[in-house]
């Protein structure tokens, strides 16, 4: 009897160890389903998620996954995605020819040009030492100044400059107060359109420049000590020749003129480093300028349109759902992803760069850097989610990786969209959902 009960407990304990082993390391679906069943704020506006493990290579657990949201964003993952596929270690600066004494030059879109974090002087420091007459040609552009559905009235704010064939200085004037408290512009040549007006009286020291010129307003009053605003600068071919040449410190001319198949490239920043700079702090300026990098290696015309659906064709097609894209930032509410293809595309990209360690210092990461710097905490001084976000009003999204604490490896996207709480509520309850995910799993 003895050995019959022994015997029993013996099956009974196999059991439960194969059990054990069968369930050990799981993701328990249930458990993330509850996290949003229960929680009021998740449930008071339209959310997606989409959690996907990249080791057993299967869903985890979704949610409104199939359906289409406002990425805002990370929208810059599918023009960082298409990058990777289409530009090589560096970006172009310019394509030219020599024709006798002279250099003719076109704009590749390059966003490091002169650019005030970049940096890129390659191009300028080209036509700087060529030693011939430069001519500079718009000819190849072939976009407006802003993406398909912008908010015109944005146009005075920092992260909406305006998108050119050859943008200098990120293509935005810096008012700012010097040592005098006097009120200066950069770039300087920029100083001729400042005027004061005693009529305009905002709410506090504001600069406003006039939609359609580059007139600088600002009010007549007490000029606040370190006073810095950023405002995007009004494009055209003339004021860009005319800011090269001031830079140059030569004479700089314009021609209108196709470009030859025989065109040469000069190239300029490091491609990883504008990639970063792109989606740390999220640049709109850069994402916009990289979708006309890729044109012009591709088509040798700057056109946005062209590349996007280029890359939805030859890259982009086997996506889960079809993408509504529009332009390379995200400023556009026409954009809509749905978060299963965000994931998708987070795989694609790992396979890509196949250098998962790049991808997270690339990306924002948690507690440490970026846009999400501020809102997770690190596990012991690591951080363990690498996310993009996205964010305008009534959306707030997140989509990127996870590393939990048994070392899982995880994709996510997490899409909020039409909600009318305060947006830190809303984020604050997806930091807490993602860091449940990291601390169990």
């Amino acid at each position: 009897m003895q050995q019959k009960v022994y015997a029993v407990i013996t099956v009974i304990f196999v059991l439960f160890l194969s059990f054990d082993g069968a369930t050990a390391g799981k993701i328990r679906k249930r458990k993330i389903k509850k996290l949003f069943k229960h929680s009021q704020i998740m449930n008071d506006h339209f959310t997606g998620f989409a959690l996907y493990d990249l080791d057993n290579k299967k869903m985890v657990y979704e949610l409104n996954s199939d359906k289409y949201f406002t990425p805002a964003s990370n929208t810059k993952l599918f023009t960082f995605y298409t990058c990777l596929r289409m530009l090589g270690d560096s970006v172009p600066a310019l394509r030219y020819v020599t024709r006798n004494d002279s250099l003719i030059f076109w704009g590749t879109g390059d966003p490091s040009f002169l650019h005030s974090d970049l940096k890129g002087i390659n191009g300028l420091n080209f036509l700087k030492n060529s030693g011939k007459k430069l001519f500079f040609s718009p000819e190849n552009y072939n976009s407006t100044f802003f993406g398909a559905g912008w908010a015109w009235d944005d146009y005075n704010d920092y992260y909406q400059a305006e998108i050119t064939a050859l943008p200098i200085e990120d293509n935005v004037a810096v008012l700012y107060a010097d040592k005098n408290d006097s009120l200066q512009i950069k770039p300087s040549l920029l100083k001729m359109y400042l005027k004061c007006d005693t009529g305009y009286k905002p709410d506090g020291y504001k600069v406003k420049r006039d939609f359609a010129s580059n007139t600088f307003v600002y009010p007549f009053m007490a000029l606040p000590k370190n006073f810095r605003q950023e405002i995007p600068w009004k494009t055209s071919t003339v004021l860009t020749a005319a800011l090269l040449q001031d830079t140059l410190k030569a004479p700089l001319f314009i021609i209108n003129l196709p470009m030859p198949t025989d065109a040469r490239t000069v190239y300029n920043t490091n491609a990883d480093s504008v990639y970063k700079r792109m989606l740390l702090p999220s640049d709109n300026f850069i994402a916009e300028q990289l979708l006309l990098v890729c044109s012009s290696t591709k088509f040798k015309t700057l056109n946005a349109d062209s590349v996007i659906n280029y890359s939805k064709a030859h890259f982009l097609n086997d996506l889960p759902d079809t993408a509504r894209w529009v332009d390379g930032s995200g400023l556009s509410r026409y954009n809509l992803f749905t978060p299963r293809s965000i994931v998708t595309l987070l795989c694609k990209i790992l396979d890509e760069v196949k250098n998962e360690e790049l991808v997270h210092n690339l990306m924002p990461a948690g507690g440490m850097t970026g846009s999400i710097r501020r809102i997770y905490k690190t596990d012991n001084g690591k951080p363990f989610v690498w996310a993009k976000t996205g964010s305008m009003s009534n959306v707030y999204n997140q989509s990127g990786y996870i590393i939990t604490k048994k070392g899982k490896r995880l994709a996510f996207s997490f899409m909020n969209n039409n909600f009318t709480r305060p947006v830190t509520e809303v984020r604050d309850e997806m930091v807490r959902i993602v860091t449940f995910i990291h601390d169990n799993y």
